[in-house]
């Protein structure tokens, strides 16, 4: 039985422009390259007018090379017509338009089983067309709050049409399973389950004492971390008005922020404003974005990960805390719940409570955690026991697409 070939269909994708972008896939598909072979067509949205919009948000759509490799497997990202504003609510039929031809040629020389896509619109809906075009099964996966944010607006009878017209759809987490696929009429078995995992090469403790020299962080500190885009969902700016009341319990209090802006957006002016409004801005420091292999000295660094998201599917930033050791506090919405299972881990509060967050991080700043205990819990949600699950409902896939394609010849 031969494994099933793959073409990952996604425009959010590491690349040296955006070195953070879909990280979260990469990390999962490239351990699924070691089992399958894949290629990746990560299309990139442009318009000839986005350098009017880059005078104002100059981060706005960095365009990559167009071709690499990364760790030995093809990257490719042609570009697709994408008009900026309300003209975004096209994206999907342009972008199938703009890339089924390439995508029907990358194919020829690839031969491609499966079409795997991620988020539903517009890569997953356009994903379906395309393959159609092709004459592939297709696989979507939901994997956040852009999946479900959309309901309710113009673009929900697109996700609609996408959830019915993919072969077999996965969710990072049940809440996204429950308030986006069952939510729109997907029947519960089309949607399996896989969250996303944490690599412990890369996220795994280090000397605390070090980890605060390297970041000029006095030693008796007490150190919170938030760690994400700057952008409003991941909540950096709930937290820094609770610092002034949580200062004068702990004098020496730190607040590291760990992020950059995005093409979408970019928060970091507002939040050093805030910081010097409520009088905080001595303690709070903006770190920039690290890199994946440097992000263990900052959570090192840290007593407390404290992270007050609006939406998320799944957050492996709280897996990379736990990884180091950190418990976490965060709130009760999307997937939070499936990875901060329980009082030893973390802290969940209620959206949106801010005496309670506040009480929480107090809480965690002076609870005496089994540090090893979290550590542990990471180690338990590492990438091998989702990509075996991932693998087998790729092949499972094939196999059916091939029984299917057998019978139509036979007939």
């Amino acid at each position: 039985m031969s494994p099933p070939r793959l073409i990952v269909f996604s425009s959010l994708f590491p690349s040296d422009e955006a070195p953070n972008a879909g990280t979260f896939i990469r990390e999962r598909m490239f351990r699924v390259a070691r089992r399958l072979p894949i290629v990746v067509v990560a299309p990139q949205p442009w318009s000839p007018f986005d350098w009017i919009v880059r005078l104002i948000r100059p981060g706005f759509r960095p365009m990559a090379v167009s071709f690499e490799r990364m760790d030995g497997i093809e990257v490719h990202r042609p570009r697709w017509f994408s008009l900026p504003g309300l003209a975004k609510r096209y994206d999907g039929w342009l972008l199938a338009r703009s890339t089924t031809g390439f995508m029907r040629s990358l194919n020829a020389r690839f031969g491609a089983d499966i079409i795997d896509a991620h988020f539903l619109y517009p890569d997953g809906w356009a994903a379906t067309r395309i393959a159609r075009a092709l004459g592939l099964p297709c696989v979507i996966t939901l994997r956040g709050s852009k999946d479900e944010w959309l309901i309710g607006t113009d673009r929900e009878p697109k996700l609609v049409e996408a959830l019915n017209a993919a072969d077999r759809l996965f969710s990072v987490s049940e809440a996204l399973k429950r308030d986006v696929a069952v939510r729109l009429g997907v029947p519960a078995d089309k949607v399996a389950v896989i969250g996303n995992g944490v690599a412990l090469d890369k996220f795994t403790p280090v000397d605390r004492d070090e980890a605060r020299r390297r970041l000029g962080i006095p030693s008796d500190a007490k150190v919170l971390i938030g760690v994400g885009n700057l952008i409003p969902t991941k909540g950096f700016h709930r937290v820094i008005p609770l610092l002034p009341a949580l200062r004068l319990r702990f004098p020496t209090l730190r607040f590291l922020i760990v992020g950059g802006g995005v093409s979408s957006g970019n928060n970091a002016a507002h939040l050093e404003a805030l910081a010097r409004e409520h009088g905080v801005s001595d303690i709070v420091q903006f770190c920039g974005r690290q890199p994946h292999d440097m992000l263990k000295w900052f959570y090192g660094a840290a007593d407390v990960f404290a992270q007050a998201t609006e939406f998320e599917g799944w957050s492996n930033v709280f897996l990379e805390a736990m990884a180091c050791g950190l418990p976490v506090v965060t709130t009760r919405v999307g997937g939070n719940a499936e990875v901060v299972t329980s009082d030893a881990v973390g802290t969940l509060v209620d959206w949106w409570a801010p005496e309670q967050f506040s009480a929480a991080v107090q809480h965690a700043l002076t609870h005496p955690w089994d540090r090893q205990a979290i550590i542990d819990y990471a180690a338990a949600n590492t990438w091998d026991r989702r990509i075996d699950r991932l693998v087998a409902e790729f092949q499972a896939l094939a196999d059916l697409a091939s029984s299917r394609s057998g019978r139509t010849a036979a007939r």
